[in-house]
């Protein structure tokens, strides 16, 4: 099929590389503007312009799709240039820019969105950390044709994977995005066979994912320890989880985290024990047993290297 690509993380970039890789012609690819990064805030390309610039298709990088908004300049000369390329279908996996009536329009299969989620559970920005974070057994992809609502369109395709007990969102991610690479090249073959018809979303079951939050990072230790150690691995790598432990002016963050069996007779916050095994913490119920931690400005460590250098200090 004659397709345009719009995405910008690294979710996105594996699917616009499944999709080459099954033989659909990506005839444009549209993704968010360079954004400073690392140290040195250096302006750098998103995941999906490197690899379209690699595969040698054409990019394009509008700051929004509104004709009436703030660039409509830059929402025209999108408009020609999806115009020119007539796309079949456009599909959309985590592009970061709202698309108005007349993008959805201009297609004629439309535009089919990769989302990370079991619609309608966790519609929007973050479903990947928020499944986590509630305890969710399961999660997936779905592959929805697109409407002018948040993730509200009707449904094409669903692929359910098992969350790990230890799986962080870091590792939750790759696991998706290869799920939704595949997953998109079977809609698209179910659509050209006429074999997929689009379902709506069950009324039941809307959950919204709200998006991540810097001031989200600091554990509430008043909150049960399976709640917290959740929390840990549903913001790893962002926006992290930080603790602060007595001696250190700057919180600590908390990379990895358990549920050991013993109990607390303490104040929750309060340092259980420091040992090899890790920092044990009372909590609101249960203690959470800190694993893997990093000081400000420090390096990753394991618990017994950690609380080595944290009692020498």
């Amino acid at each position: 099929m004659r397709i345009v690509f719009a995405g910008t993380p690294e979710f996105a970039r594996v699917a616009l590389q499944a999709l080459r890789a099954a033989g659909h012609e990506v005839a444009l690819v549209m993704t968010q503007p360079d954004r400073p990064a690392g140290r040195g805030l250096k302006l750098t390309a998103s995941p999906v312009k490197q690899e379209a610039l690699q595969a040698g298709i054409p990019v394009l990088q509008p700051r929004s799709l509104r004709l009436d908004g703030r660039y409509p300049e830059d929402a025209r000369q999108a408009q020609a240039a999806l115009q020119a390329v007539a796309p079949e279908v456009m599909v959309v996996a985590a592009y970061g820019l709202i698309l108005p009536q007349w993008t959805l329009d201009l297609p004629r299969r439309g535009c089919l969105n990769i989302h990370a989620s079991l619609l309608p559970r966790w519609r929007g920005a973050a479903p990947i950390q928020r499944a986590i974070e509630a305890g969710d057994p399961q999660t997936g992809v779905t592959i929805m044709q697109m409407d002018a609502g948040l993730d509200t369109g009707g449904m094409l395709l669903e692929r359910a994977v098992t969350i790990g007990p230890e799986q962080t969102a870091a590792q939750l991610h790759d696991v998706l995005a290869e799920l939704g690479g595949q997953a998109i090249v079977a809609a698209l073959q179910g659509l050209q066979a006429g074999q997929l018809s689009v379902r709506p979303q069950p009324a039941e079951g809307v959950t919204y994912a709200a998006k991540l939050d810097k001031a989200e990072a600091a554990l509430d230790l008043s909150q049960p320890a399976e709640v917290l150690a959740r929390r840990v691995r549903a913001f790893n790598p962002f926006p992290g989880a930080t603790v602060r432990l007595p001696g250190l002016a700057e919180p600590v963050k908390v990379w990895r985290a358990s549920v050991p069996t013993t109990t607390a007779n303490a104040a929750p916050g309060s340092v259980l024990q420091a040992c090899p095994a890790g920092i044990d913490m009372a909590t609101g119920q249960g203690v959470l047993r800190l694993l893997e931690l990093q000081k400000a400005g420090g390096k990753r460590q394991p618990a017994d290297a950690f609380v080595r250098g944290w009692q020498a200090g």
